[in-house]
């Protein structure tokens, strides 16, 4: 049974502590099953808080460049919700929120999109946290 319930939660505990400890670290969660995604999107529904999430790829190079400015906004803006999420692990997740190239990033309030930045644009990125995150 452990093995169907570490299956259905993305890995085992050892797995889901070790990634849950990076990204609290760096305060962007990072999620590598689609079913811990849903359990937190449908949870973060509930809120009026800003999410932004980064879908990214780990062989893309702009990503690799927005990396340490996305965690840095993670640390200032700690009242905002930021996720990764690895389009070739959750292809699906990118597919649902209609993601064509990397980076993306979607802001999120109560699960509804309020904005979208395409491409390795730090300064647009951050104009648009700071406008949603006080609303």
């Amino acid at each position: 049974m452990g093995a169907v319930l570490s299956s259905f939660w993305g890995g085992g505990a050892a797995d889901a502590s070790a990634s849950e400890s990076a990204s609290e670290a760096s305060g962007v969660r990072v999620f590598h099953s689609s079913e811990r995604w849903l359990l937190h999107f449908n949870e973060f529904k509930q809120s009026n808080q800003l999410m932004v999430i980064d879908f990214a790829a780990s062989w893309c190079g702009p990503c690799k460049f927005m990396e340490p400015a996305v965690k840095s906004m993670a640390s200032t803006y700690t009242d905002v919700d930021f996720v990764k999420i690895d389009v070739d692990e959750l292809h699906d997740v990118a597919q649902e929120f209609k993601v064509q190239a990397m980076p993306t990033f979607l802001l999120l309030k109560q699960g509804k999109e309020v904005e979208r930045v395409i491409g390795a644009k730090k300064d647009e990125l951050e104009k648009k946290i700071q406008k949603h995150r006080a609303v």
